[in-house]
């Protein structure tokens, strides 16, 4: 049932607006609880015109026939899509679905009231459909809350493009730019569409899109891809590909693509309702059909078949068991864990291969300083001077920092003649001393004696006054938990844990090093992450799935096509949260284990409800075989264990 609605925000290439998606968003979620609302209306009404249908029923004599049409009226009411599910099933060719055994059961209890002899069944009849949609409405509440609860954080399409006509700079919809035009990209706004830079030079952050988490520099004569962060000078790009054909539109197409792969894991009570149905229908007619070959009577046997169809009716399991799965999605929503669909737990339960981006989900998408190797000063000197001479700078490097030496704002030195040398560093007085901080070109144009370093990471070297000082490592910090989270994987008995990543080789060894991971693919693009899944998910166990974890936009395509997409919901892009089937809203992998916990839970309560019932059932279908049962020790068994089953149940709401 989740997933009709559950890839409801994937735009088509040619964009509308931002405030169009908007629209369409707002339009949809009302449209659900206009659905919602729909259903809870019927409910109430069919339950007040059940009634008086049994007043009626009580106080007035009527023939059979004629009451049968007053309890038709909220039967139809309540029941009428669920009988067109049945119909529909069986043109289909999927016969035994959960709508077809409702049909069998209610219409057999309509039936009994006019075999000779016999009680009318008509209450039976409507109050099995209300139970059966009272199940549904939970159901979808429940999806309907986990889909509320995931704002749209950032989207990755960019709404506007400045672009240069006639001597002006006008602001349009990125659809509307040629190729060969000129547009203006100011720091902080996202590249509009991919082409190569005019004029000007900055520094890109490309994490969202490539999940390479060092910022790349881009002056004069370089491409550029739309999707891109600008982040510190203004530059102008004559565009190369029309909107339609840009980086973004390609990976938002892939997204929507690799939907439509997917394997849909059937619901739980579907799958249910596959063996239940066929086996209680046949049991049914063999009830009817071969007693009175031996021993006559056919009437009587005809209705303890019909009765066997209604006491065979699920109705504690079909409420229970969405009962369940609202609680389990809820329980897990506590924890900061949004799970998009009732069938998605099942699909998490059974996980056996989990394959994580690096950028932003192993690792911090930030960076830090992890080393400082000085040669002629101290630690605390080296960074103390390299922090001055890049207080003003606008990139990464120079905020990392930055934040490795928060005291330098304050220590009055004096910092001056800052210069940037374009693709070495940057250039500084402070004090009396000349202070480089740069590249290894840098050191080698100043004359500096520098050496390498066996740490990975971005290097950055420093010399004062021409001599060789020290180096400092600034690296992708890896997150607190991630560690424990795959411990906690493996425990759980999750065979394979993988790590595809669009960083370089080095960088990705290092961090599969220090998590004792499996295997590792580094240098990956968005389609070649696609590709690597894909072998992977014909690779997996049977009865096993695949989970994908990624925060980024290039992750988007693949957490639509894994058995099941984990998103990072506080730093992850709208495009990543989209696709995804479950969210992590604290960006902590270890809830990854949890989410698998508490799933498994869930599913083990509803399996306990599911026997629970049988077994009671099986009980009071042989006394009705025999003859000992009426039809209210039917129902009563049947309430009874409704009520212990949503008990049982409600268990799943109570965090693990």
């Amino acid at each position: 049932m989740s997933h009709q609605h559950q890839h409801h925000h994937h735009h088509e290439p040619s964009a509308c607006c931002a405030h169009g998606c908007a629209g369409h968003e707002h339009e949809h979620h009302h449209h659900e609880h206009e659905g919602l609302g729909r259903q809870l209306a019927l409910i109430v009404v069919t339950a007040v015109l059940l009634v008086v249908a049994v007043v009626i029923e009580k106080n007035v004599q009527l023939p059979v026939w004629q009451m049968l049409l007053v309890y038709l009226v909220p039967y139809l009411l309540i029941g009428h899509e669920t009988l067109k599910e049945a119909a529909e099933g069986i043109a289909n060719g999927d016969a035994f679905n959960e709508h077809f055994l409702m049909s069998v059961a209610t219409i057999g209890a309509l039936c009994i009231g006019f075999l000779p002899g016999a009680e009318t069944e008509f209450p039976e009849a409507v109050f099995v459909m209300l139970f059966f949609q009272i199940g549904e409405l939970f159901e979808g509440y429940a999806e309907g809350k986990s889909r509320d609860s995931i704002a749209h954080l950032m989207d990755i399409r960019p709404d506007v493009a400045s672009v240069e006509r006639n001597g002006q700079v006008l602001q349009v919809s990125p659809d509307q730019v040629g190729v060969g035009e000129t547009i203006v990209v100011r720091p902080g706004e996202k590249i509009p569409l991919d082409g190569i830079v005019i004029e000007g030079s900055t520094s890109l952050n490309t994490v969202a899109l490539t999940g390479e988490s060092l910022p790349r520099e881009a002056a004069q004569g370089e491409e550029v891809i739309s999707g891109c962060v600008n982040l510190s000078g203004v530059i102008k790009v004559r565009t190369t590909r029309s909107f339609g054909e840009s980086t973004v539109s390609k990976i938002i197409g892939l997204v929507e693509h690799a939907a439509d792969h997917k394997s849909r894991s059937e619901a739980f009570i579907t799958r249910f309702a596959r063996v239940y149905t066929p086996v209680v229908v046949l049991a049914a007619l063999a009830v009817a059909i071969v007693p009175p070959l031996f021993v006559g009577q056919f009437p009587t046997w005809l209705y303890r078949a019909l009765l066997f169809l209604v006491v065979s009716c699920p109705c504690a399991l079909v409420i229970s068991v969405p009962l369940t799965f609202f609680g389990g999605i809820g329980g897990a929503s506590r924890h900061g864990i949004l799970i998009k669909g009732a069938n998605l737990m099942d699909v998490l339960a059974r996980v056996s291969t989990v394959v994580f981006d690096k950028t932003g989900t192993l690792t911090c998408g930030q960076f830090a300083v992890t080393a400082v190797h000085p040669d002629t000063y101290g630690e605390r000197e080296l960074l103390h001077l390299a922090a001055h001479v890049e207080h003003f700078s606008t990139h990464p490097i120079g905020a990392a920092l930055r934040d490795a030496f928060p005291e330098e704002a304050t220590d009055g030195c004096q910092v001056s003649s800052v210069e940037e040398v374009p693709g070495q560093g940057i250039r500084a007085r402070v004090g009396n001393d000349v202070v480089c901080v740069g590249n290894t070109r840098m050191m080698e144009a100043v004359g500096a004696q520098w050496h390498d370093c066996t740490h990975v990471g971005t290097i950055i070297h420093v010399a004062i006054n021409g001599v060789y000082a020290g180096h400092i490592v600034i690296n992708d910090k890896v997150k607190d938990d991630s560690a424990e989270a795959i411990a906690a994987l493996r425990d759980l008995g999750v065979e394979r844990t993988v790590m595809l990543t669009g960083d370089r080789e080095e960088v990705a060894a290092d961090v599969a090093g220090k998590l004792q991971l499996q295997e590792y693919h580094a240098g990956l693009l968005p389609a070649d992450k696609v590709a690597r899944v894909e072998q992977l998910l014909s690779e997996k166990p049977a009865g096993g799935y695949l989970a994908f974890v990624g925060d980024g936009i290039n992750d988007a395509p693949v957490l639509a096509r894994a058995d099941v997409g984990i998103a990072m919901g506080a730093l992850g892009s709208d495009a990543a949260i989209d696709a995804a089937d479950v969210v992590l809203m604290d960006d902590r992998p270890s809830k990854l284990a949890l989410a698998i916990r508490l799933s498994r839970r869930t599913l083990s309560i509803a399996r306990q409800n599911v026997w629970f019932a049988i077994g009671v059932k099986v009980a009071v279908l042989l006394l009705a075989v025999l003859g000992l049962a009426t039809m209210w020790l039917a129902v009563f068994a049947d309430v009874g264990v409704t009520v212990l089953a949503v008990l049982n149940a409600m268990r799943a709401l109570r965090a693990a």
